[in-house]
């Protein structure tokens, strides 16, 4: 099986049993974002306790990359201090730039690396990355 093959297989696990879906309970911080050139909409929770990111959840619509994007955010992100998680999103936003970045803590968001070749499809990978960004950011 060659790497192309197996990533996409990856994104495809990702998409039809996406990880993290749902709702998270009172006390989260939320972010709704969209992409209005493709119609990916995302609403990203997160429960934030002591500067860690504790639990991750999302709701969305989109395309096979937004939504698989999302569910390895979610999956990455948990557990990570929210200095972890902002350099997460900036290690993904080199993945998009093309920059060799490796993902040894959650290899499957090694998969999207491919998406930088297809401009168009860089902001539905990154929408649930800058919702997180916005999430952390938000924080005091």
């Amino acid at each position: 099986m060659q790497l192309d093959d197996l990533y996409r297989r990856v994104i495809m696990d990702h998409y039809k049993t996406p990880r993290n879906q749902g709702e998270l309970a009172e006390g989260t911080v939320g972010v709704e974002l969209s992409n209005p050139t493709c119609g990916d909409r995302i609403t990203l929770q997160l429960r934030i306790e002591d500067g860690v990111v504790r639990e991750a959840k999302f709701k969305g619509e989109g395309c096979s990359i937004s939504m698989a994007s999302a569910s390895m955010m979610t999956d990455a992100v948990k557990g990570k201090t929210l200095e972890q998680a902002i350099g997460l999103a900036e290690r993904f936003s080199g993945l998009m730039k093309g920059e060799a970045v490796e993902f040894e803590e959650y290899e499957d968001i090694e998969a999207l690396s491919g998406v930088n070749k297809f401009p168009a499809r860089i902001k539905c990978a990154t929408l649930a990355w800058n919702a997180l960004r916005k999430g952390v950011e938000s924080q005091p």
